[in-house]
């Protein structure tokens, strides 16, 4: 096992590394040892100005990923605007990653609050916070937290249980149904070369640690796995207590609701930022998910969002002006939220600085590529207009005929042949050269010339089409097969010449795309096998987004039945645990998309007139 380079110093752009502790930087350092309520001590290190000449609100971050290497704020591309401002930032390892103790739990579950030594994130959060308090002098009693991905995740759930000294936290990518949405399953989906990888790293070690595969494409390793049981056969032999959650817990169980944010937020507590962006390949939904849930609750107006054009954390870092080979138009997105929503946020919050006036919803809008704000998310001025599937590769905002020349498309879907994710090679998802964090915007053609992924697509628009607010696909499907997957993307298509950028001519950028398992089609609690060859209603859920169609584009929606291996191949044969299938359970089937009077699929899209 080779050590992995700390998750969070691959989101943020430090200049300077290796130079903490300097005579130059602007910040002390001091390693700590926090006590808990139940006797074990979380590592923390704490830096305070140098020069210090006021009482200060502390800035919290608590991660798996360790802390021991951080160096001083102001060289920290994520948290130098507020670094310059002046905090005392505290960084701390969480219960059982790095130098703190106890035994780490993933997404650990909430306390029984009626046991006064039951623990939680929420409780090793007001405790830190208590100790901090009474020990490090100069405070002003305020206490803000921040983070990325399950960074973001402590930050919501310290939020859900604040100390009273929290006033406000912005938490980003927090991942908050880790069933429904987000990194291990998507629609009940499993993301199997993620979720395995990602367990791997976390659990095998108290430090963070690569699987060795023995393949630079990992395609082939798990196409060669077979079936999900030669995990623990062959490779980890029962020593990841996530995998084995997985495999136990196949459906929607209490399991999966304890542990997502559902179960645990009400109303906020706090006042709450939500983070995420528009290609974040991890927990995308997470935050708007969030927002969405606390929105019905907030009667303080203390629940606000942003949404960028990011990938994973990719605010923290870089100016952002581009992702993967998607440019905005010289729009600096990261160094504007860093410095105008992020900074600005915490002075107001902790300092009293600024005058407190955020929208409710600060997206940036793609294709047009600029800041919007807005009252609500979404918003009201949006109305659903549905876009249809027709026959011979057709889109159109007119429903289908009875004359439609075919009542549906359709493919064979081979589990030995899965559709890839994207481009191969697919390298490790933290390994030499991934190309894992901007995937979501890679070019869909690869795809399109595949004969099992069928492609429809409008004519040239004459005008540009505004797309705010959530997307759903509503999709008549049908399978010879006893289960399947649906893979949905809707895909903004380049002019096949775009003089602008002449080598983005004839790009497939995808908008937004999600699989669902049709088992669940009734119910994630009760999966039941699907009748052969009867069309039924499929409706997913493609969340949000806040993109422009320009005029001389074209829109394209793309479905497939395989997206491998970021999801698990489907056996095509009904078995109560894919988990647990044999390799004979693996079957070809036949996919059927239907665009009929009577069947009529289509994207219902939020447009914006």
């Amino acid at each position: 096992m080779k050590p992995l380079f700390t998750f969070l110093f691959l989101l943020i752009t430090l200049s300077s590394f290796g130079q903490q502790n300097s005579t130059g930087d602007k910040y002390s350092k001091q390693d700590v040892m926090i006590p808990m309520r139940d006797g074990v001590k979380l590592h923390a290190v704490i830096f305070t100005p140098k020069n210090q000449t006021e009482k200060l609100p502390f800035l919290m971050l608590r991660t798996p990923y360790g802390v021991d290497k951080y160096p001083s704020p102001e060289h920290m591309a994520y948290v130098r605007d507020m670094a310059e401002e002046g905090y005392i930032f505290v960084f701390e390892d969480i219960r059982g990653r790095y130098k703190s103790e106890g035994k780490y739990e993933m997404q650990r579950m909430s306390r029984d609050k009626k046991d006064p030594k039951s623990i939680d994130e929420a409780s090793d959060t007001y405790d830190t916070i208590d100790w901090l308090l009474k020990n490090v002098p100069n405070n002003n009693g305020k206490v803000g937290e921040y983070g990325i991905s399950y960074d973001g995740w402590t930050t919501i759930i310290a939020a859900a249980d604040p100390h009273p000294a929290m006033v406000a936290v912005s938490e980003q990518a927090t991942p908050s149904d880790m069933f429904m949405n987000d990194d291990l399953h998507h629609n009940g989906a499993f993301r199997l070369s993620y979720a395995f990888e990602y367990a791997f790293m976390e659990e095998i070690s108290k430090t963070d640690s690569l699987f060795r595969f023995g393949n630079y494409d990992t395609y082939d390793w798990y196409l060669k796995l077979g079936p999900l049981s030669n995990i623990n056969d062959k490779y980890v032999h029962g020593k990841l207590p996530s995998w084995n959650s997985y495999v136990e817990h196949p459906n929607y169980d209490d399991f999966w609701k304890r542990q997502s944010l559902h179960f645990r937020l009400d109303s906020p507590k706090v006042a709450i930022q939500h983070v995420s962006g528009w290609w974040d390949q991890e927990d995308m939904v997470g935050p708007q998910d969030a927002y969405k849930f606390l929105e019905n609750n907030d009667r303080h107006n203390r629940n606000f969002i942003v949404i960028g054009p990011w990938r994973h954390g990719g605010w923290a870092g870089g100016d952002g002006s581009s992702l993967g080979n998607i440019k905005f138009d010289d729009q600096k997105t990261g160094v504007y939220f860093r410095k105008e929503i992020q900074a600005k946020w915490f002075a107001w919050y902790l300092k009293g600085k600024g005058d407190g006036n955020f929208a409710e919803a600060i997206t940036f809008q793609t294709g047009s590529n600029q800041w919007k704000n807005y009252s609500k998310w979404p918003p009201k001025e949006s109305k659903v207009k549905n876009i249809y599937l027709h026959s011979n590769g057709k889109l159109s905002f007119n429903a289908p005929a009875a004359t439609e020349s075919k009542p549906f498309d359709s493919y064979v879907s081979d589990p030995a042949k899965p559709v890839p994710y994207r481009e191969r090679p697919v390298e490790e998802t933290y390994g030499p050269g991934s190309r894992w964090f901007f995937w979501l915007t890679y070019d869909q053609r690869f795809a399109q010339s595949r004969a099992d992924v069928l492609t429809w697509q409008t004519d040239t628009l004459t005008q540009d089409v505004t797309v705010t607010g959530n997307l759903l696909a509503k999709i008549y499907a049908a399978t010879s097969g006893t289960d399947a997957d649906w893979v949905v993307k809707l895909i903004d298509v380049y002019p096949q010449e775009y003089k602008k950028e002449l080598q983005m001519s004839g790009y497939e950028l995808m908008i937004a795309a999600d699989v669902f398992r049709g088992r669940f089609r009734k119910s994630f609690e009760h999966p039941e096998p699907m009748t052969p060859n009867k069309p039924e209603l499929y409706t997913i859920d493609l969340h949000g987004i806040d993109h422009v169609f320009k005029k001389g584009h074209k829109i394209m929606v793309q479905v497939q039945s395989t997206w491998f291996p970021i999801i698990d191949r489907n056996p095509q044969k009904y078995v109560p645990n894919i988990f647990k299938a044999n390799a004979s359970d693996y079957q070809k089937a036949t996919e059927m998309i239907y665009h009929s009077a009577n069947a009529a699929s289509c994207i219902s899209l939020p447009v914006v007139e």
